[in-house]
């Protein structure tokens, strides 16, 4: 039995070396095995002042196969090796797909990805390759948030009343968000939009507010904020009607959001 399996493995490492195919990727053209299998055409994004590029994958008779352009809607990848989104469209299909491509050397990584994947076969898409293409290699980003923060004079102190929060105009909101009998008191700010900036935890002492943390959305960070510095920031004021009970450290609190731009 277990010459059987080494010799099924042995069989098995044979088969795929066989198979391996050799990808090259010089001035412009993808060799398959030492074949031209299809060109890549580099096109510099005008409106990122060239920073990043779009591609496009043609036949070696010129006909445009695949259009890969950047997917700025989808938060970056941390990950080198896929850093960039890029939106696939296969033209002879008309599927799309996000793929990641190396911020490393995008250019190089699409010719890489292009190759191996066999899609190109006798000049045109291969239908059963592509589909197992995005099966195997497709990604599912998080979207990138539209965060535009509202237009206003800095020179102006930051106020609250109503659960807004203004700055010259009004540049966001803020709702408590605290559980009955819980440890914390929590709240979240938002743009006026309603977009949801942070959310934030802290505990009331009897002279400062201690434990400050505010986790925000735009980049997914947490802060520990020393709130103690000036003001009555530990000290719950009785709610009345446009008078939040922790109005002193909404107001430290949505002081740190704007001197950070996230609100």
């Amino acid at each position: 039995m277990i010459k059987k399996l080494s010799l099924f493995a042995a069989l098995s490492i044979s088969a795929c070396t066989a198979f391996a195919q050799k990808i090259d990727y010089n001035s412009g053209t993808i060799k398959v095995d030492g074949k031209d299998v299809a060109k890549v055409i580099r096109i510099k994004d005008k409106g990122n002042f060239g920073l990043t590029s779009s591609y496009e994958l043609d036949n070696m008779a010129g006909a445009k196969l695949v259009i890969a352009t950047i997917a700025t809607d989808f938060v970056p990848s941390r990950n080198d090796g896929d850093g960039f989104y890029y939106r696939f469209t296969f033209l002879t299909s008309g599927q799309v797909a996000i793929l990641g491509l190396s911020k490393l050397g995008p250019e190089k990584s699409f010719a890489k990805l292009m190759g191996e994947s066999g899609i190109v076969v006798n000049d045109q898409l291969d239908a059963a390759k592509v589909n197992e293409l995005i099966a195997l290699r497709s990604k599912n980003p998080k979207v990138q948030i539209e965060y535009n923060l509202v237009h206003r004079s800095p020179l102006v102190n930051v106020t609250v009343k109503d659960h807004k929060i203004f700055q010259d105009v009004q540049i966001g909101t803020f709702k408590d968000i605290t559980r009955p009998a819980g440890d914390f008191d929590a709240y979240e700010f938002a743009l006026p939009s309603g977009l949801i900036v942070a959310r934030v935890t802290f505990k009331a002492g009897t002279k400062y507010v201690e434990n400050c943390v505010i986790s925000t959305n735009k980049d997914a960070a947490t802060y520990n904020v020393d709130l103690r510095a000036g003001g009555s920031y530990g000290e719950a004021i009785a709610a009345s009607e446009g008078v939040d009970r922790h109005e002193e450290t909404i107001k430290k609190i949505a002081n740190w959001l704007v001197q950070h731009s996230y609100l």
